[in-house]
């Protein structure tokens, strides 16, 4: 029996390890690649392995329905992360879009300002960042202004 030697298969990487959802609310519009590319950049810098992370766009209602049913908590927030690994920077970022909108009148800063905000904010979560205290929220945000500095 003859076998058929195929070619070596060298492994490549993927493009996309960070992809964006919507879910329960419309679509808004978002530079995928240049938040894609930004994302990398501060993993990088952090000298962290860059997994698999899913940016899902929601409603109020549908992210404070998962913060009762995974984290028993009523109340509305802009963002919730789910980390996939400790080994790695992966995850899943749950951002109510009206939730940041409304948050960016009370920070008086513009929506795409607020939004990148919340998304690194995730970022840094996944990176090991922690924010349950005074302390540890100050060094959270300084760490997102300094990643904010590297967008494009």
């Amino acid at each position: 029996m003859d076998f058929i030697q195929f070619p070596e298969i060298k492994e490549s990487r993927r493009d996309n390890f960070i992809e964006f959802f919507f879910e329960d609310i419309e679509s808004h519009p978002i530079d995928e690649k240049s938040l894609q590319h930004w994302i990398e950049e501060v993993v990088s810098f952090e000298k962290k392995i860059l997994g698999d992370i899913n940016i899902i766009f929601c409603s109020d209602s549908f992210l404070h329905k998962i913060n009762l049913e995974y984290l028993n908590h009523d109340t509305l927030t802009d963002i919730i992360t789910f980390q996939y690994s400790p080994d790695e920077v992966a995850g899943e970022l749950y951002i109510s879009l009206p939730r940041v909108f409304e948050n960016s009148v009370l920070h008086n800063t513009t929506e795409e300002n607020e939004l990148h905000r919340v998304i690194i904010h995730g970022i840094l979560h996944l990176c090991g960042y922690l924010d349950k205290t005074p302390d540890l929220q100050s060094k959270m945000r300084a760490k997102e202004d300094w990643a904010l500095t590297l967008l494009p």
